[in-house]
């Protein structure tokens, strides 16, 4: 086996057995595999989850420092990673205690749709960066900077596409802490904005700067 075929078999492996882990803490916090499947909207979610975890397979993307990076921002990382474990399971427990909830089962069918839809479009941007998206704040060999398509409005779609498909997960579980959760992913989110904004614009300087006059942040008319 290639280096190449071991290192796309140990990503494999980890997304699956992550996204397994996952599940898993959502399971447990419903009360076992039996109650939780018993809602379509909850069976729906598992499938559209473990669909985006295959897809991402394909999507490239890497965790390489390239040519150069902001390594004072790797805090964020496992910021990430304890709220993301949080969300795995606090808005599934909520659910089942009824503890802080939203009323309605539309809402539930909601957040499933607005979980895919984050999901499509936290992926999307990987799909065109390819291997110059890196889950570091970092310059890669040969990296351009891209301002058309999915670029063409907001500069970092990939970033929103996370909130709206952690906000998506939380309101198929009617979790009204899990929206709490979801707000605390915001100040990280930002400080890695704002670290990538300085690595780009002192690496393309005016390209970026008018890149950034036309476009918004994160969201359209906002910010």
């Amino acid at each position: 086996m290639t280096a190449s075929a071991r290192l796309s078999l140990s990503r494999a492996l980890s997304v699956m057995a992550g996204s397994a882990f996952y599940l898993a803490l959502a399971i447990w916090g419903w009360g076992g595999i039996e109650p939780y499947f018993t809602h379509p909207a909850l069976s729906t979610l598992t499938l559209a989850f473990f669909v985006m975890a295959f897809a991402s397979l394909f999507c490239g993307g890497n965790l390489s420092p390239g040519l150069r990076e902001d390594r004072g921002n790797r805090w964020v990382l496992p910021v990430f990673a304890i709220l993301g474990l949080i969300n795995a399971f606090l808005p599934a427990w909520s659910d089942r205690r009824d503890f802080w909830t939203l009323d309605g089962d539309a809402l539930r069918w909601f957040g499933v749709a607005l979980f895919v839809f984050g999901g499509w479009l936290r992926l999307w941007p990987v799909v065109v960066l390819g291997e110059r998206f890196s889950g570091l704040v970092a310059i890669q060999p040969g990296h351009k900077l891209v301002t058309d398509g999915i670029y063409n409005t907001i500069r970092n779609p990939s970033y929103l596409g996370l909130l709206l498909n952690s906000l998506g997960w939380s309101l198929a579980f009617r979790s009204g802490l899990g929206l709490l959760v979801t707000a605390l992913l915001i100040p990280p989110l930002v400080a890695r904005i704002k670290s990538e904004e300085r690595l780009l614009l002192d690496e393309f300087g005016a390209q970026y700067r008018a890149f950034c006059a036309r476009t918004w942040r994160l969201v359209p008319g906002l910010w």
